[in-house]
């Protein structure tokens, strides 16, 4: 079993099975996959981390799916009923589906209708009348019309009663029987219709009923429905809005078989010759269809549907989460930040370079206190109190009256000769108040007010969006769609992935990190976190590696697999800064060696490492591959693979979207990415949306590949709504090409929905008329 799952991811993956192989070792013993993608490139052929993330997906999918298998050989074996051919059938089933559909004629049941017809002995009626269409139903019927009704209730007393049971008997073998169901399944999927329409008993005005607007009356080929499209129409469906169901690709003509029943007949090999019990053979085959085939295959194909649909969500999410994670951070720098409310007034907390808190105040410059002379003094003496560097301001409520008072304060500061001024920077506070109200924030921020912590996660998150977002539940950065729709444990894993992957990928400072962020350390749990930060409280900073071993709970295989991914800076061992494992330290020996000279003198010398060739330095456990991310280490020593940190200038004429004009063109922020365009932060308190048309003069497939969240873009306004507050923005800064979409670019973007506020709980507004609006038409039913 083992030798065939192997054999089936290489082939997926397209690898060696070899490479395949070790990685299934190295995972089955404990390894984690940033590990593995790191520091065992030797024994896996140099697999990626996305590369191991989808081989470890589909290893546990193939080893549930041989679980199952064994269980449902041996539930047909205790029945008695496994044949060879059987056997082989089962063998060969590639996909849990396949499997399910030969096991279902074998598969205990409740007692049905054909059941019953069995147990009467109708079972010879209904095999002579399929074998033989010139039989006369009727006549042969009669000799199967029971005197009275049975002991169980079963009444075949007339003619009429033992035709549908042997119809029933007929039916369910037909349903059951898998060289029937799975071409049927398939052309469904590939020729048939999503047809959605409103449920009549809903007032199409009524905002929770008119978001799905667009699917009052949709219909689309299943198979080529987008994510976004389809996860918004079954919520309109589990809403009960609207009535999903499944439709043939042509109606039939009154008293005319579907398509579905004529593809049923040739598939049962059988066709109406106007022999005497063709006619009822007709009417067994439309009852197969309508009663037992139709709703099972619109309830698999729609299942089918909502686990492409969530994939591709989870997808979206996870990327977008990555982009998040791995954003430019601003650096070691006193932060203030800034939590914008009106009447409950600024919050404002100042950490210095390394995330510590050292003040808090809470400021009211609007309504009603309007303490707008007061505020600016508090703050500036904050700013040269703390000597603040940049000011991190929420993007929630009131972020764009407090953008002005940050500007205001500037000013202020500038004419008080302070030099340079602070920069002030918007920062998304997706998930701050869940992080000022958890656990987590109350053990590290204990004599701080919940509502003063929000501002030290938007301070401390402009520093470092990485160590500070690890902090939040994934699903509350707000940069997932329809996250409520989905597989919530397959969203949790996917998510928990991500985390871990860009943890690792940047390291984290053993001295100074959170448990929260050592705890997505590779080898690292919760338990161990804390007590590398009780070490450290009890101990002091760690000078080494190697003192790891005294914490308690982290032994040897522990310490393998965290010890690469933690940075010690300014340490006894130089080496312990950079991304060179400790097991690897013997070849940095033999390095030095040959370079004669120290490993200070060689740290960060591209032109000492740059003439060493790797070759000289494998032996039997360290190959090339080793040597070389060694030799790179090296030259740049515990750097950071995210990138340089930029912020985008607002236009400092333009504060709200009444103030936006078609053909402005402004600087922003992309704040999250969808299949259907990418979302931009320009200022106004309102994210504008590029579609996928807008993003560059040419086909673009996914957004993706063309921005990413994080990125500072230059767009041009298209259209502006200022009632329903949407803003239509493009990339293609030419004025002739961002001026018009491309027929048919709204197909893309259809949906229930509406533009995606700024903050992730509000409201959605209802879908706009017009044909680019249509693009704002999957959110509205997807941020929720």
């Amino acid at each position: 079993m083992q030798a065939t799952i192997v054999e089936r991811i290489a082939a997926e993956l397209g690898v060696r099975p070899v490479q395949v192989q070790a990685a299934v070792d190295l995972l089955d013993g404990g390894a984690t996959v940033p590990f593995i993608a790191r520091y065992r490139k030797e024994a896996t052929g140099g697999l990626d981390d996305t590369q191991l993330r989808l081989l470890q997906q589909r290893l546990d999918y193939l080893r549930e799916l041989e679980e199952r298998r064994a269980a449902v050989l041996r539930s047909i074996e205790e029945q008695g009923k496994l044949t060879p051919a059987l056997r082989a059938a089962l063998a060969a089933a590639a996909t849990k589906q396949e499997l399910e559909d030969l096991y279902l004629p074998y598969k205990p049941k409740r007692r049905t209708k054909a059941q019953i017809a069995r147990e009467a002995g109708l079972t010879p009626l209904a095999d002579a009348l399929w074998a033989d269409p010139t039989l006369d139903p009727a006549v042969a019927a009669q000799a199967y019309v029971k005197a009275a009704v049975g002991d169980d209730g079963s009444d075949f007393t007339t003619v009429a009663a033992v035709l549908d049971g042997a119809r029933d008997i007929l039916a369910e073998r037909w349903a059951e029987d898998a060289a029937i169901v799975q071409p049927l399944r398939a052309w469904l999927w590939d020729e048939g219709l999503l047809r959605s329409r409103r449920v009549d008993t809903t007032n199409p005005e009524d905002p929770e009923v008119a978001k799905f607007r667009d699917y009052f009356e949709h219909d689309e080929p299943i198979a080529r429905v987008p994510s976004h499209r389809a996860l918004a129409m079954l919520r309109g469906r589990a809403q009960q809005v609207l009535d999903v169901r499944l439709a043939q690709p042509d109606e039939p003509l009154p008293g005319q078989p579907s398509q579905a029943e004529q593809r049923l007949a040739r598939l049962l090999g059988w066709q109406h010759q106007g022999r005497a019990a063709d006619d009822w053979l007709r009417r067994c085959v439309a009852w197969t269809w309508r009663v037992k085939l139709s709703l099972a295959i619109e309830r698999d194909l729609l299942a089918r549907l909502r686990e492409q649909a969530e994939a591709v969500a989870i997808q979206v999410f996870g990327a977008n989460l990555r982009d998040l994670l791995l954003a430019a951070p601003a650096g070691a720098r006193p932060t203030m930040g800034l939590d914008p409310g009106i009447r409950t007034g600024v919050k404002v907390a100042v950490v210095d370079a390394t995330g510590k808190v050292v003040d808090t105040a809470t400021v009211y410059p609007f309504e009603p206190r309007r303490d707008l002379e007061g505020t600016l003094a508090t703050l500036a003496a904050l700013v040269q109190r703390h000597r603040v560097e940049l000011i991190a301001i929420g993007n929630g409520t009131a972020s764009r009256e407090t953008d002005r008072l940050a500007a205001e304060l500037l000013q202020r500061l500038r004419a008080q000769g302070v030099q340079p001024p602070p920069t002030k920077v918007m920062v998304s506070e997706a998930g701050a108040s869940v992080y000022s109200a958890s656990e987590l924030a109350a053990q590290e921020l204990p004599d701080l007010d919940v509502s003063l912590r929000g501002a030290v996660s938007i301070a401390r998150r402009l520093q470092d969006p990485l160590a500070e977002l690890v902090k939040i539940d994934p699903k509350s950065v707000g940069v997932g769609q329809y996250q409520h729709d989905v597989d919530q444990a397959a969203l949790a894993r996917t998510l928990d992935a991500v985390v871990e992957d860009c943890v690792n990928a940047v390291g984290v400072d053993l001295n100074t990190a959170s448990a929260a962020l050592l705890a997505r350390v590779s080898g690292l749990t919760p338990a161990t976190a804390r007590a590398v930060v009780r070490w450290r409280d009890a101990h002091g900073a760690f000078r080494r590696r190697q003192q790891l071993l005294q914490v308690t709970g982290i032994g040897p295989k522990t310490f393998e697999q965290c010890a690469g991914f933690l940075r010690i800076r300014g340490g006894e061992e130089p080496l312990d800064m950079t991304g060179v494992h400790p097991e690897a330290y013997p070849v940095v020996q033999r390095i030095l060696a040959a370079a004669g000279q120290p490993i200070e003198a060689v740290l960060g010398r591209r032109d000492v490492l740059r003439g060493l060739a790797p070759e000289r330095f494998t032996d039997e456990r360290f190959g090339l591959p080793t040597v070389r991310d060694i030799l790179a280490e090296l030259e740049k020593p515990g750097r950071d693979p995210r990138p340089e940190f930029r912020v985008a200038r607002f236009d400092d004429a333009v504060h709200d979207i009444t103030d936006l004009k078609a053909g402005m063109v402004l600087e922003g922020t992309v704040t999250n990415v969808a299949q259907f365009g990418a979302f931009v932060d320009i200022g106004v308190h309102q994210d504008g949306l590029v579609h996928v048309s807008q993003l560059a003069n040419r086909y673009v497939a996914d957004a993706r590949s063309v921005v990413k969240v994080g990125d500072v873009v230059r767009v041009r306004v298209l259209e502006v709504d200022v009632a329903r507050r949407r803003i239509a923005l493009s990339l293609r800064l030419d004025a002739d090409a961002a001026g018009s979409t491309p027929a048919g670019a709204s197909g893309g973007a259809r949906g229930g929905a509406g533009q995606r506020p700024r903050h992730p709980t509000r409201e959605p507004q209802a879908a706009a008329p017009t044909a680019l609006a249509a693009a704002f038409a999957r959110v509205q039913a997807g941020r929720r």
